[in-house]
């Protein structure tokens, strides 16, 4: 469907005339570097590689092999970083364009995959405008056994077949000796945002485990998004299914990790971290996890001795709604491979969701053809993400959280355009403000040209920006300046449980991520997942607690990782916790939130 700015008007349009290319509609934002920008860029790059391999052969003589290979793998992540800052265009300052990065996104995707059942997957690359952080090789080592694992046990393979029979029979592991599979079974639970980063999550998951992530996807999210593991699918058969009312069995139901360990129908580790002996015989035949907002099973969960005997459980069931990767980090046993996947912590989400996520046909429509027809004239874009409740504490009036968002605006920065209104140097200047899906004269050849893109459910705050262009020329410094302000709906309400909704919801997150900037909501997990699509650290408006605007307005984020708003409480564990002193060097209280916690490097 096609959406237009400002209004909910829509036209249906064949599949083959998706737009693939954002150069279709608009010349290459950031140009490619001449040639001598790249032999500078090369030589850079080999003298970092030098510099990079001295901690290695240190490390091999003094630490032994596996220290070096540990090594090795931060300083190969760090060396890819590097390259791809150093992409730059040096008339812009950007990280690495999308003409600079291949479509795989440096190995993050596996080859081979058909283009026309997913046409995001390979198009994806030409649209993002930041590429800080590249993929460790231990990372893509991890997703390339992965995708042979979830080949062998896949729904329709033997494999699946056999693990579903022991479930509908109520048994628990298979015999030792003998090939099995285990799986993680994601939930829906809550909003898109909330969906998405619990996916990420329980992959990330699946991942530490060696289980094979399957999705529970429910009617209003069929076609969301694409399949993302080659030549398998990771859609749970749901229908035949043996666990009844799969959708429906809420936070506490009899098989949660809760309750089963309050039976003793999980077998504990005793004081030594050793599970008692025969412990196959108390394994359930699945454990439903309840890692919401309710924190049901957070306590236990995040506990290794628990995590020891889940291993043994075949199939485990989560219902979250939570970005919890920060959590995992506690945990021993996953700390060091967390930290070889992911050397750069804050691109954790960055890369889980980029890897795990791409939009099915039917929503890259919509994104690639608004895009096209409203953002891309644009040399700058800015997405200004609107949470907005209709009542309750963190409500204030219409008028209020706009007047938050410029003040905002002003203090990092002026992130959206000042205008002759506002005092600027250029007062005398003429006004190529427009405010609709047109372009005006000068549009955005002038060097000088801002899309602002404002995804809200309510339309008024796009209103009020397009009459502040609209009766006032827009300024950058001294010079005139084009800007353009869109809104591809306005919904009124959420309705999660609706397919188009959710769709257009889809939608509005992938051309927030294509943004130089973003400007979104605290406590909203439909900014958070834009903004580690992105690639940005985002400026987070605060929440209006006491129906009052907080001041300061908002803060810059310190890392583009989403906020976990519900970590785990305290909680005595039997088995050892990772060094505290290691966790707060990269774990942080959140801008938007005090009693949530989130990964900075």
């Amino acid at each position: 469907m096609e959406m237009t700015s400002g209004a909910n008007n829509y036209r249906r349009v064949p599949d083959d005339e998706l737009v693939g290319d954002p150069a279709a509609a608009a010349a290459e934002p950031w140009p490619p570097a001449a040639a001598t920008e790249k032999e500078t860029r090369r030589r850079r790059a080999l003298a970092i590689a030098g510099l990079m391999a001295l901690p290695l052969l240190v490390a091999f003589f003094v630490l032994g092999r596996e220290s070096a290979s540990t090594v090795w793998d931060f300083a190969s992540a760090k060396l890819m970083n590097n390259a791809f800052f150093n992409n730059a265009s040096p008339r812009h300052g950007k990280p690495a364009a999308a003409a600079d990065v291949d479509e795989l996104l440096g190995g993050l995707l596996a080859p081979g995959m058909d283009r026309r059942s997913c046409r995001s997957r390979h198009q994806l690359h030409r649209y993002f405008k930041h590429f800080p952080y590249a993929p460790s090789p231990h990372l893509l080592s991890k997703l390339r056994a992965y995708e042979s694992l979830h080949r062998r046990c896949a729904p329709g393979t033997p494999l699946y077949a056999d693990a579903i029979s022991r479930l509908r029979s109520g048994l628990g592991a298979a015999a030792a000796g003998e090939e099995s599979c285990s799986y993680m079974v994601w939930l829906p639970f809550d909003g898109l945002g909330n969906r998405m980063l619990s996916m990420a999550s329980g992959f990330l998951y699946a991942l530490l485990t060696g289980r094979v992530f399957l999705a529970a996807v429910p009617p209003d999210s069929a076609d969301l998004f694409c399949e993302p593991f080659p030549n398998a699918t990771w859609l749970l058969p749901v229908e035949d299914f043996p666990v009844a009312n799969l959708f429906g069995l809420g936070p506490r139901p009899d098989h949660s990790l809760t309750r089963l360990l309050a039976k003793n129908k999980i077998p504990v580790a005793g004081a030594d971290g050793d599970l008692p002996a025969a412990s196959n015989a108390t394994v359930p035949a699945y454990v439903y996890l309840s890692l919401g907002w309710q924190k049901t099973d957070l306590r236990p969960f995040f506990c290794g001795e628990n995590q020891r005997a889940l291993a043994k459980v075949s199939w485990l069931l989560l219902y979250s709604d939570l970005y919890f990767a920060p959590s995992l980090y506690k945990i021993a046993g996953f700390h060091g491979e967390l930290r070889r996947m992911f050397p750069e912590r804050e691109a954790t989400a960055h890369l889980l969701l980029r890897y795990l996520l791409h939009p099915g046909n039917a929503v890259w429509g919509l994104v690639t053809r608004y895009y096209g027809a409203y953002l891309a004239p644009a040399n700058r874009r800015v997405g200004v993400q609107i949470r907005m409740s209709a009542a309750g504490d963190d409500h204030v009036p219409a008028g209020d959280k706009y007047n938050q968002i410029l003040a905002c605006s002003r203090q990092e920065n002026n992130i959206l355009p000042e205008t002759t209104a506002d005092g600027d140097a250029g007062a005398g200047a003429s006004n190529l403000t427009t405010t609709s899906g047109g372009s005006s004269d000068d549009g955005g050849d002038n060097g000088n040209s801002t899309a602002i893109l404002v995804a809200s459910l309510f339309a008024e705050y796009y209103e009020r920006l397009r009459s502040r262009y609209y009766e006032h020329a827009a300024v950058t410094g001294a010079a005139a300046a084009w800007v353009g302000v869109f809104q591809p709906t306005h919904e009124e309400v959420q309705a999660t449980g609706k397919l188009e909704h959710n769709r257009k919801a889809l939608a509005e997150i992938y051309l927030l991520s294509f943004s130089d900037e973003l400007v979104t909501s605290g406590l909203s997990t439909f900014g958070y997942v834009s903004a580690g699509l992105a690639g940005v650290r985002p400026t987070i408006l605060l929440t209006a607690f006491g129906h009052k605007v907080p001041e300061p307005p908002c803060r810059r984020a310190v890392s583009m990782e989403p906020c976990n708003l519900t970590p785990p409480p305290d909680v005595k564990c039997r088995a050892k916790f990772v060094d505290e002193e290691d966790l707060t060097r990269h774990l942080k209280i959140c801008e938007d939130w005090t009693k949530g916690v989130k990964l900075y490097d």
